[in-house]
């Protein structure tokens, strides 16, 4: 799939942006704060509908302005005209100039993955953080699991008051308390096989990647639920997760909150038996990192049968040129990839001779050029 033309009006520092995309390598140049970043944001927005810098819309929004609008023509199997629209209380979304009303009806459409300085958050970050990519990856990979996801959170903020009101010796009636359990158990499960199924494919292409990349073997992701698991069946989680939430019920209800579920779970990057947030350099988290991202192309590509969008947020400048080439090898492939930098020179001379150049100042196109 290619992005072939994408709009911008009052997004982040942009007035007004009118862009067509090369189908292979894009390379947006300028200084730093010109908007660079700005611009994979707003794609990576019209692919997810939500930012992976910010969680409200008024940060999106260009100062002084009420509303944002983004738009592109995706191509993939046919032509599509996606759109989000943003106020500073709503969004709406649009395929084809049609209002969307389900979320899972429009992250379908477009895959995107996204290299950025906020990477490294997934490393030394909390347990959230975790979460929320891995939960992104695989609602882009699965709208089951973003349904599912859904489904969970709304359960578990149901179930959550229904404690604070236990707490409290206010009445409920536990007979829904417990139906309530059971539908959050029931979610649970699909949750944690699709985890788990998604770091099996991960272990399976991550460490030669990494090895590749850094010379170091050894790499592995692990995945952490909230309960102890012999095995992924649906049998073990429901009984595992049916006896914490009998056993700890008091618990809960001192504290207020559901303590075990998906919500808790935890992932670590390890080399051997070591784990990368504790006793890894930061260049050893950061390819670790791409390592992840790189083997997610490769998943995507066999589970959507089509590559997703490459955005490239300013990681060339601090890797050496032997990181360089290898990152290369695996991204200069049959996929669109669109690289931000603050220098040229720093893009290896072979990818610029097949890239579109656009130099970026201050929200606006200075020059558009395609390397001969």
């Amino acid at each position: 799939m290619i992005i072939k033309t994408l709009n911008i009006q009052n997004f982040r520092n942009y007035t007004s942006l009118n862009l067509e995309l090369n189908d292979k390598i894009n390379i947006i140049y300028g200084e730093n704060g010109q908007g660079k970043t700005n611009l994979l944001e707003s794609i990576y927005l019209l692919g997810f509908t939500t930012s992976h810098r910010t969680f409200t819309s008024d940060n999106l929004i260009k100062s002084g302005e009420e509303k944002a609008i983004v738009k592109g023509k995706l191509i993939k199997d046919m032509p599509y005209n996606l759109e989000i629209d943003l106020t500073k209380t709503k969004k709406q979304i649009k395929i084809d100039d049609k209002i969307i009303t389900k979320t899972t009806d429009y992250i379908e459409k477009m895959n995107v993955i996204i290299f950025s300085s906020e990477d490294l958050d997934l490393i030394k970050g909390s347990p959230i953080e975790r979460r929320k990519y891995f939960n992104l990856e695989l609602s882009q990979l699965s709208i089951n699991y973003y349904s599912a996801l859904n489904d969970f959170n709304k359960l578990l903020k149901i179930r959550n008051e229904y404690l604070k009101e236990l707490n409290q010796n206010i009445q409920i009636d536990l007979n829904y308390f417990h139906i309530l359990t059971d539908y959050l158990v029931n979610k649970s499960i699909f949750i944690y096989q699709m985890r788990n199924k998604f770091v099996e494919k991960l272990n399976n292409i991550c460490p030669p990647i990494y090895e590749e990349i850094t010379g170091l073997k050894g790499f592995n992701i692990k995945y952490i639920p909230s309960i102890e698991l012999e095995n992924f069946d649906k049998e073990t989680i429901k009984k595992t997760l049916e006896d914490a939430y009998n056993n700890h019920l008091e618990k809960e209800i001192r504290l207020k909150s559901t303590l075990y579920g998906p919500h808790r779970d935890d992932f670590t990057f390890n080399l051997e038996h070591n784990n990368l947030r504790e006793f890894g350099s930061q260049g050893q988290q950061k390819m670790a990192v791409i390592a992840l991202k790189l083997s997610e192309i490769e998943i995507f590509k066999d589970f959507k049968k089509t590559s997703p969008i490459i955005l490239l947020d300013d990681v060339f400048s601090d890797l050496d040129n032997i990181k360089k080439n290898n990152l290369l090898k695996h991204i200069d492939k049959d996929m669109q990839v669109i690289i931000t930098t603050t220098d040229l020179d720093s893009i290896d001379k072979k990818l610029l001779t097949k890239a579109k150049l656009i130099h970026i100042d201050n929200g606006q196109i200075k020059k558009i050029e395609v390397e001969k």
